[in-house]
């Protein structure tokens, strides 16, 4: 490839045409993967290849030719791509495709092909493309910025204004950068945001000042808007041609009233839309080191809405089944009656030693984990001042503890 003039950058219609990858290893793989996704008929032709490659043929989404590269292998290719580790072999492909008039990929060595692949990032429907001359942490590094700029919404992707509607978007357990792509993409570009406190509230920063922010916070025992006042303001301001954003902590649809207000929002004819988020539940537990299954120690997973407590008539919990499960529980908005849930469980036939993990704030950076079993949580729930958003996770798993990051751990086990 001339080193006196620029690459010129071009999208190839790869379409239902032939491609051959000379090569069977890592990159021959992620070449083959992305030509698929273009709808390329791929030909990979190599003695061995990757596990992944040869599942790809035997589910017949390529063809393995498995021998050493031969002459005529590129008859009736449109593009090659040259990836065995043997210099002597790509050469001599490059050689043969440019007799042919087929462009071609040298991987171990860009310049002496006939095309080079660019970095390469997709957003919403947008390919974008970098290349930087064969400085290819450099293009990568580029092209991952501008993949993010696109995904937070510092660049705008697309100028058409979204149309009046509703979109519940789940903001994740905390850490701003935990929010969806979609969920990011959907509030750069909202003229409305109504803000629960458990939403990511850094993201506020990022939105333009024209953007009209509802504080919708429901402080535990605390202040609250009515959620009948909530879904008014859904409805009225798409009714007047805006596009809202109801920001919620968490996944909508896990204990955030979220069906309650699609339901507001379709009986007033108002356009809605669900973008579901990572669910704390599972991510705080996570980012505190512990698992909420294992292998040979727990294969079930309740959820638990701690909300009323077990001798509530208004409870729908059956806490008899769920002291005999020996699996894990997790217990959401529990923290005010953590006393009652534990002793329920034990009264129940959950061990009084069965290891209890608290997780407090989790995924920021004021997350702390405390530990403990059924039978001491409420008092060490108390000494160390636990508060709520927490999560409390009951079972085996609870026990269980990798070196995954930050946060203060305090530990209470009797």
């Amino acid at each position: 490839m001339s080193a006196q003039h620029e690459q010129y950058l071009v999208g190839l219609d790869l379409s239902g045409r032939r491609v051959v990858v000379v090569g069977g290893g890592q990159v021959a793989q992620r070449r083959t993967a992305r030509l698929l996704a273009a709808g390329a008929l791929v030909e990979v032709v190599s003695p061995q290849v990757t596990p992944a490659v040869e599942g790809m043929a035997t589910a017949r989404e390529i063809a393995w030719t498995a021998r050493a590269y031969a002459d005529g292998d590129l008859d009736g290719a449109w593009y090659a791509i040259a990836a065995t580790d043997d210099p002597a072999v790509n050469a001599a492909v490059v050689a043969d495709a440019e007799r042919r008039r087929v462009f071609c990929v040298r991987a171990d060595d860009g310049d002496r092909g006939t095309a080079v692949t660019p970095a390469t990032g997709v957003h919403d429907g947008l390919t974008v493309g970098v290349l930087a001359r064969g400085a290819h942490r450099r293009s990568a590094a580029v092209r991952t910025a501008l993949v993010e700029a696109l995904q937070s919404g510092v660049v705008d992707a697309d100028a058409e204004i979204l149309p009046a509607g509703v979109a519940l978007v789940g903001g994740g357990p905390g850490d701003p950068e935990l929010i969806t792509v979609r969920g990011r993409r959907l509030l750069s570009r909202a003229h409305v945001v109504v803000a629960d406190r458990l939403g990511p509230r850094e993201l506020m920063d990022e939105l333009s000042p024209e953007v009209e922010v509802i504080d919708a916070s429901k402080i535990p025992y605390g202040r609250a808007m009515a959620q009948e006042k909530i879904n008014e303001l859904l409805v009225e301001h798409a009714r007047a041609g805006r596009f809202v954003v109801r920001l919620k902590g968490g996944d909508p649809f896990v204990y955030g009233r979220g069906f309650e207000e699609v339901q507001a929002c379709a009986a007033a004819g108002v356009p809605v839309t669900v973008v579901p988020g990572v669910t704390s539940a599972f991510a705080a537990p996570a980012v505190a080191g512990t698992p909420v299954t294992h292998r040979g120690v727990a294969h079930e997973i309740v959820v638990v809405s701690g909300h009323v407590a077990p001798d509530d008539p208004r409870s729908l919990t059956d806490w008899t089944a769920l002291g005999r499960m020996t699996g894990t529980i997790v217990l959401m908005m529990a923290v005010e009656r953590i006393g009652r849930f534990a002793d329920a469980l034990v009264t129940h036939g959950r061990a009084p030693d069965t290891p209890v993990l608290i997780v407090q704030d989790g995924t920021t950076r004021i997350q702390r984990t405390v530990r403990a079993t059924l039978e001491t949580v409420e008092k060490v729930a108390a000494e160390a001042e636990v508060s709520p958003p927490a999560i409390v996770v009951v079972g085996p798993v609870a026990g269980l503890e990798a070196p995954v990051g930050g946060g203060v751990t305090q530990n209470g086990h009797g």
